[in-house]
């Protein structure tokens, strides 16, 4: 037992800290984004100018912060959730429903996201797909690809904490606590 318990503990915490990374560093194209626009609405309205391509950038890292960050707000319990009766839940209570809502609602979405989206991707590379407009960015394909590895990021996440809930729920009471960062499990 106290194997598995190890190595689950092990394996969240790589996949937490892999997602937190990336989280943190994604974030920074949110800076790069408002800088663009800014820089477009200033071209556009003082020099009466455009960049087809300046505008789909801004659509492009728009995207890849959203998917790419997704992974990271789970892990920081970041995501919308109608709290009704779950803020007044005992600590194994909520792992039961943690537990519950990743196995049966994250990895599965995400896994039909991944199976659905697999020949999407792969069509946008095999004929390496370029924006429909005249002067746009010609790595569509490249963006698109970031679906894939949208939904690898989300199913690992819910696994880390589909077994951070596991942990909770197998462990005497006086054992789980809750830090500020997420679900802490001491021996």
């Amino acid at each position: 037992m106290k194997f598995l318990t190890l190595a689950a503990k092990t394996s969240s915490s790589i996949i937490d800290r892999t997602n937190q990374a990336v989280g943190k560093t994604i974030s920074w194209l949110v800076v790069l984004m408002v800088l663009i626009t800014f820089s477009i609405v200033v071209m556009r309205y003082l020099f009466n100018s455009g960049s087809i391509q300046a505008q789909e950038s801004v659509i492009y890292m728009h995207a890849v912060v959203f998917m790419l960050a997704a992974a990271s707000t789970l892990k920081q319990d970041g995501h919308v959730r109608v709290d009704i009766f779950y803020g007044k839940m005992s600590l194994r209570n909520k792992a039961i429903v943690n537990f519950l809502g990743n196995l049966f609602l994250v990895i599965p979405v995400c896994t039909f996201i991944l199976w659905s989206s697999w020949e999407y991707v792969f069509d946008a590379w095999e004929i390496k797909e370029t924006s429909r407009e005249a002067g746009g960015l010609p790595g569509v394909y490249l963006l698109k690809s970031v679906i894939i590895i949208f939904t690898g990021m989300l199913i690992l996440q819910g696994i880390a904490e589909a077994l951070k809930s596991l942990l909770i729920i197998f462990s005497k009471p006086e054992n789980a606590t809750f830090s500020e960062s997420k679900t802490n499990i001491t021996d």
